[in-house]
């Protein structure tokens, strides 16, 4: 588990995770309204060094983020209003963007796993009993590989940077 105090060091560590990551990675994001996903993808992309701003497709559902490095491409996906699984999400094509991108999904549990036997879960949850509101109180995140891709990768540390 990694505490984040800041968005800032969200995004820093947005940045540090964008060094592990390489093109065919599905990541997973989940937690609450405004836990920090986005802010988390928009490091992400930075560390990926892809064009455009990155935001939150919540009504344009995908968005693909072009690499300016000659890296992959970082497809920023947001479930959020899609009910269905990948039945639902078959439209945006996730599984041709895959092999050649890193696809970051917000709100994709339970939706998108069946895309790869290889995935990056993202946990993020304010912390308990924190003082502070809305964006500064604490996160804790978990990052969990999921399958041989991610044997051996120090997640635990990215707490670090």
């Amino acid at each position: 588990m990694i505490t984040v105090e800041t968005p800032e060091r969200m995004n820093r560590l947005g940045r540090a995770l964008a060094g592990v990551l390489r093109p065919g990675d599905l990541v997973l994001l989940s937690g609450e309204l405004g836990a920090g996903k986005t802010t988390l993808t928009r490091g992400l992309g930075e560390g990926l060094g892809v064009r455009g701003a990155v935001t939150s497709p919540t009504f344009v559902i995908a968005r693909v983020h072009p690499s300016l490095t000659g890296g992959p491409a970082l497809v920023h996906v947001d479930a959020y209003r899609l009910g269905g699984g990948l039945d639902e999400m078959e439209d945006l094509d996730l599984d041709v963007s895959l092999p050649e991108s890193v696809v970051v999904v917000e709100w994709g549990e339970g939706k998108v796993e069946q895309l790869t036997d290889d995935r990056l879960e993202v946990r993020i949850e304010r912390a308990i009993g924190a003082e502070a509101e809305d964006d500064a109180d604490p996160r804790q995140v978990r990052l969990t590989g999921i399958g041989p891709r991610w044997a051996g990768v120090d997640l635990a540390g990215l707490g670090t940077v």
